[in-house]
């Protein structure tokens, strides 16, 4: 269960005419709406207060979201390596442990490590804190990767310019119609490890059909971040956002 969202207030039945199917239930209550509606609220001043503060300095803010194994760990350690010309800062977001923020570091790239504990997302006044301690520069880069879930980040801005919604070939090419919100706030659908398809039933087209059912306007690219196929399509994408 989420400690900041609430996320776990659900309950899983059986669906009528199939016993092998489960479906999440949330209870809907006045009460819940309610500390929703508060929760929310508060995050999105904090944000909008974010977003004028790195805009005030010129500073460029990409939120990236996937589910846990995506390689945006790996996607964005390879950005940093590449973008040798441009100053760049990490927030890194995880529930536990700072082995990402260490891979960060260990591409010479400033990184500072948010543990939610029991949360499944990062939040603005997290974000706002993590600001205060990093040194970002004027006209800097600033990379924030979310805690792996494709469902609550999609909920709490942060104060970034645009959300990247990253989905690996092994996930299923039906994911953005699974999780229909990520695709509906992001700017970019990066369909990552492309290297596997081969080994994988993946269909890039469909998955980028099913995509624009959600969000016409979402972008897409194609990549892997091991082998480097497409990534530099991806750091233009980056330099121009």
């Amino acid at each position: 269960m989420c400690s900041t969202c609430g996320c776990g207030e659900s309950k899983a039945i059986l669906l009528e005419g199939n016993k092998h199917q489960l479906s999440s239930v949330t209870e809907v209550k006045p009460r819940i709406l309610r500390l929703e509606a508060d929760l929310l609220a508060k995050n999105d001043a904090i944000a909008d207060k974010n977003r004028d503060w790195l805009a005030q300095r010129n500073i460029r803010t990409l939120n990236l979201i996937s589910s846990p194994g995506s390689g945006k760990t790996t996607l964005l350690t390879e950005t940093l390596n590449k973008l040798e010309d441009v100053h760049c800062a990490v927030i890194e977001g995880d529930q536990q442990t700072s082995n990402d923020a260490a891979k960060i570091r260990a591409t010479g790239t400033q990184a500072i490590q948010i543990n939610t504990g029991k949360g499944c997302h990062l939040d603005a006044e997290m974000v706002a804190s993590a600001i205060n301690h990093l040194e970002l520069q004027q006209h800097s880069l600033l990379f924030i990767e979310n805690v792996g879930n494709l469902i609550c980040p999609a909920s709490f801005d942060l104060g970034e310019q645009h959300k990247v919604v990253i989905i690996s070939v092994t996930e299923g090419d039906d994911k953005p119609l699974k999780y229909p919100d990520v695709i509906a706030k992001s700017t970019l659908m990066i369909i990552n490890k492309i290297d596997l398809l081969p080994y994988v039933q993946f269909d890039p087209d469909l998955c980028i059909t099913n995509a624009k059912r959600i969000n016409p306007e979402i972008q897409s690219l194609l990549l892997s971040s091991t082998t480097g196929e497409g990534l530099p399509l991806w750091l233009r994408w980056v330099g121009e956002h």
